[in-house]
């Protein structure tokens, strides 16, 4: 199974969301972007993290660090690497006594602790086709195919043209959570 290298490009919300944010990870050498639903306490220890805050007394991922640090262990990677009926999947990859070992975790929580260990953030490729949102950086936009039964099907082909519009729209106003959404419905009349 393939990684690809991911940054973290920021965190998103809207009103309609909830209370839920988007966590928004960045190919690291490509324009493809993964829209990551998170909850607002995961998405504080995100930011609190990557804006150098630190609060008076250990949040819970800064006692998570504390503890693994303790035992002498550390955060090597973090791979998200399985998605299911809309539910991503993260490894933690970690060394402990010179042992690499692997921990289930959510990604939330997984890349909480990457950025607090400075360790990398890894998707699978497949995850990253099959859920990624391909930026508007692309040269040349985004391409459409058809295929030879599309003269059968004109109706469904104007909603996904007008639903891939929708997208890009989404992603250049930073509205992850509809992009997320869009790509989805794609998916589905793709499928």
């Amino acid at each position: 199974m393939s990684k690809v290298k991911m940054d973290i490009l920021g965190l998103s919300t809207s009103p309609s969301s909830g209370g839920a944010y988007a966590l928004i990870l960045n190919e690291v050498e490509g324009n493809r972007r993964l829209p990551i639903i998170i909850g607002t306490f995961e998405a504080q220890a995100i930011a609190l993290e990557l804006e150098h805050i630190k609060p008076p007394r250990p949040m819970t991922h800064d006692l998570l660090k504390n503890v693994i640090q303790t035992f002498g262990a550390e955060i090597k990677q973090v791979f998200i690497n399985d998605l299911s009926e809309g539910t991503f999947f993260a490894r933690i990859i970690y060394s402990n006594n010179g042992d690499q070992m692997e921990q289930d975790a959510r990604p939330s929580d997984a890349i909480a602790l990457a950025v607090r260990f400075n360790a990398p953030i890894y998707v699978a490729d497949e995850i990253l086709n099959e859920a990624g949102i391909v930026s508007e950086e692309q040269e040349g936009g985004t391409e459409v195919t058809t295929g030879e039964g599309a003269k059968d099907k004109p109706a469904e082909m104007s909603k996904l043209e007008k639903l891939e519009k929708e997208l890009q729209t989404a992603i250049d106003t930073e509205n992850y959570e509809k992009a997320a959404r869009l790509r989805d419905e794609i998916q589905k009349l793709k499928g």
